[in-house]
């Protein structure tokens, strides 16, 4: 898929996460995490999946992290990049 527009799903209520999605040239992955120290190497590995999987390769992917389980974080992201797809 193709980002086209900047788009964003989820919240930023606890065991949660907010993903916004933007048009860009690269790819690029920013993460903010209440449980980053712990759990950084699980989260970019979750996202970097999920990116695969929609075949996404350039973008701007900003995820603010409050805990979500993997399962959540893959659906937001899967939402937010099929918002920013559409024209």
């Amino acid at each position: 898929m193709q980002i086209r527009r900047k788009a964003s799903a989820g919240t930023m209520q606890s065991s949660d996460a907010m993903v916004v999605v933007e048009p860009s040239d690269t790819l690029r992955v920013a993460i903010e995490s209440t449980v980053k120290k712990q759990f950084e190497h699980l989260i970019r590995a979750r996202i970097t999946l999920t990116l695969e999987q929609l075949e996404v390769t350039t973008g701007h992917i900003q995820v603010s992290d409050r805990g979500a389980l993997d399962y959540a974080l893959a659906a937001r992201i899967e939402t937010a990049i099929c918002r920013a797809s559409e024209e």
